[in-house]
């Protein structure tokens, strides 16, 4: 139940900033593996992948990187995580990538 509320928060988010949203999506990557998302959002000829991970530890590094790596394999660029909080190194990680950390908090703040 709370993995979709952050994910029901994340989806007004992106439809209120004129994103097209699809759910669940599925690509076989490069590499032969199947890579899946929970949310791949589009506006004009960009689109990104999404990852949502409703925890209530700090999402770390770890994570960042298989994001990176998982949409790296499906050919798309600026993926986008969703989460309650990020470690410092999976910020800089992030910040280094074109990587966007988006937190629950923040989503709340635009939604009000």
């Amino acid at each position: 139940m709370a993995e979709s509320n952050l994910l029901n928060l994340a989806v007004r988010y992106f439809k209120q900033r004129g994103y097209n949203i699809e759910r669940n999506v599925r690509h076989e990557g490069f590499s032969g593996l199947l890579r899946n998302f929970d949310l791949l959002v589009a506006r004009g000829d960009k689109r990104h992948p999404v990852w949502i991970k409703d925890w209530k530890r700090t999402v770390g590094v770890n994570i960042v990187i298989n994001i990176d790596r998982a949409s790296s394999d499906v050919g798309y660029s600026s993926p986008i995580l969703v989460a309650g909080k990020f470690s410092d190194h999976a910020k800089a990680y992030a910040n280094r990538r074109a990587i966007k950390l988006i937190t629950k908090s923040e989503i709340k703040m635009e939604l009000r």
